[in-house]
């Protein structure tokens, strides 16, 4: 099931600019990066991510690391993956949207926010519904994402002086970043691209939501469907067959119990996480968190 990690990943003769998430996503791994940093292989090709949220691991990657590869990024979440798509695709128009957002937003934010989020327009373009999932993200309350049982965006207003809606430089950045790794961007489920796709010295990372470590602590609200304990036996299963093909596999999770029962055979490392999307500051750090691989570190 474990794997030595060897030789180098080549790099380009050029270095991307500093590129950052474009959205703020529950789990987002963005303070947990450095800690990360010692666990990622030395020797891909081929990335494959598909619990992607604000992709913080890929931007990682090829702007503070320099590594190039091709990225194979995806979720089950079509308004997410489309908001990518449109970033990579059509970014100029994205930015003119999101400009006159701003302009709007600044008028009267409470106006803007609530028409925004409760007056969808079935006939809105592409560019036009990411524009929509990127100005309700960066305005709502704790950059929330969170949809009730009819699918529908239901997260109050945030608490925020001058929010950047449009952020220009870094929409540009994401966009070459996606393009020059020729991102692949899917809306799948993770088993089914990971079955079909990945082969022997792929990178794959698995940052699934979380096992509560409470019974209050089970937020999955992101999706349609909560990822329960069999949904995360279900993926300690995939883990295993990913190591079978030589995939070289890193996973992040809650420090349970549980949890280190299901990857009891492969190499288990703790540490110390913050968690912003937490509505208590005092609440934020100190996580014990897992990063868990099948190689040799």
């Amino acid at each position: 099931m474990v794997m030595e990690a060897t030789e180098n990943v080549k790099l380009l003769g050029y270095q991307l600019p500093k590129t950052y998430p474009f959205l703020k996503w529950a789990g987002g791994k963005t303070q947990l990066l450095p800690k990360i940093d010692r666990y990622i292989p030395q020797s891909f090709s081929r990335y494959f991510e598909p619990f992607l949220g604000g992709g913080a691991m890929f931007f990682y990657l090829v702007s503070d690391k320099n590594l190039r590869f091709t990225g194979y990024l995806s979720d089950i979440n079509a308004e997410l993956i489309n908001a990518y798509k449109m970033v990579k695709n059509d970014s100029e128009n994205l930015v003119r949207i999101l400009a006159g957002y701003q302009k709007d937003y600044n008028t009267s934010p409470s106006k803007f926010y609530y028409s925004l989020r409760d007056n969808f327009d079935p006939q809105a373009t592409s560019v036009q519904i990411a524009a929509r999932t990127i100005a309700l993200n960066k305005t709502c309350y704790n950059g929330l994402y969170r949809v009730n049982r009819a699918g529908k965006f239901n997260v109050p207003i945030g608490r925020y002086n001058n929010p950047m809606i449009c952020d220009n430089n870094n929409l540009r950045n994401v966009s070459m970043a996606l393009r020059n790794s020729g991102a692949h961007l899917y809306v799948i489920d993770y088993k089914d691209i990971l079955l079909d796709k990945t082969k022997k010295n792929d990178f794959v990372y698995l940052d699934p939501p979380y096992n509560p470590v409470s019974r209050t602590a089970n937020f999955t609200g992101y999706t349609y469907n909560r990822f329960t304990e069999a949904d995360q036996k279900e993926l300690s299963e995939l883990f295993v067959e990913l190591s079978k093909r030589g995939c070289k596999v890193l996973l992040s999770n809650s420090d349970t119990h549980y949890i280190r029962g299901l990857y009891a055979d492969a190499y288990i490392h703790q540490v110390t996480a913050m968690r912003s999307i937490n509505s208590r500051a005092s609440k934020r750090s100190g996580h014990k968190e897992l990063l868990i691989c099948n190689y040799h570190v």
